[in-house]
């Protein structure tokens, strides 16, 4: 947050706004479902009092994991995403190939040739 100027918008993973339309999709999303599995039927009349629990567990649980997601952001350092990423071989780590038959000569124990 120490990268923000005054005046500019902030990025979707440092405003409020990302994590609170979140949390408001699942809100809704559990409302509508209690209020219908809760009612027991179309016979029943609508539990209206267990939507709004559901839904207010539901907006307040997802808003704490998102939280709790983008404080544990942490961006990757630059030198990590310099270089091909391959190193097939240990002993010879700047090659990047596979080992030749000579580098196995070199592992040889002195007790193989007796």
């Amino acid at each position: 947050m120490a990268d923000q100027t005054p005046g500019e918008p902030r990025k979707m993973r440092t405003s409020v706004k990302g994590p609170l339309m979140f949390s408001a999709f699942f809100a809704v999303l559990a409302f509508v479902a209690v209020l219908i599995f809760a009612s027991g039927g179309s016979a029943h009349a609508p539990r209206f009092d267990l939507a709004f629990t559901g839904a207010g567990i539901a907006f307040i649980v997802s808003l704490v994991v998102a939280a709790m997601l983008s404080m544990s952001h942490k961006e990757n350092a630059d030198h990590l995403g310099q270089g091909s990423g391959i190193n097939l071989s240990s002993k010879r780590p700047g090659h990047g190939g596979p080992a030749t038959p000579d580098a196995d000569e070199e592992t040889e124990t002195p007790d193989a040739g007796r």
